[in-house]
């Protein structure tokens, strides 16, 4: 496979992961967590690579989780039992990555004193006004593209549950 190639796809594997709400979800809370990082907090190089290490291996096991959800789709739609544990695990992994991120978090925010700065810094109504059109706008990012006409859902009559249709 030429190098380069394996970058497109790459990238289309990304672009495909977008797709997903989970996905977009974690990218909206890096961007403000990183955005907090940068504006509030004088973080060492350690510090920063400590951070963005554990954004990007949150991303990075939602992508494999997509990845092994749309597979085991693929091998068989009938309800098996090890199809259901490999999704259930590739949620797992999701679910420890976030609750490590969050601790990390934790870790490298926690700052009562720097807490009251950022809260002085969001009473002047413009930038309070600017923070909660971000929030929206990552809020419209996250969940609209699924509300909206022409999304690839479909009603499994089946199950009761949404299904996304395989292109």
């Amino acid at each position: 496979m030429n190098f380069f190639k394996s970058f497109y796809y790459a990238g289309r594997g990304i672009a495909s992961a977008l797709g997903q709400r989970n996905f977009r979800f974690h990218i909206c809370a890096a961007a403000f967590v990183i955005f907090f990082a940068a504006k509030f907090y004088s973080f060492s190089a350690e510090r920063w690579a400590i951070l963005l290490l554990t954004c990007s291996g949150v991303m990075a096991f939602e992508i494999m989780n997509t990845a092994i959800e749309k597979l085991s789709d693929k091998v068989t739609e009938e309800n098996s039992h090890r199809i259901r544990l490999a999704k259930d695990c590739a949620a797992g992994a999701v679910l420890i990555s976030v609750i490590f991120a969050v601790g990390i978090g934790v870790a490298l925010f926690w700052d009562v004193d720097r807490f009251r700065l950022i809260g002085m810094y969001f009473s002047e109504p413009a930038r309070l006004a600017a923070l909660l059109l971000a929030v929206v706008i990552a809020w419209a990012a996250v969940f609209l593209p699924e509300a909206a006409p022409g999304s690839k859902k479909k009603h499994d009559t089946k199950n009761g549950k949404q299904k996304q249709k395989d292109n």
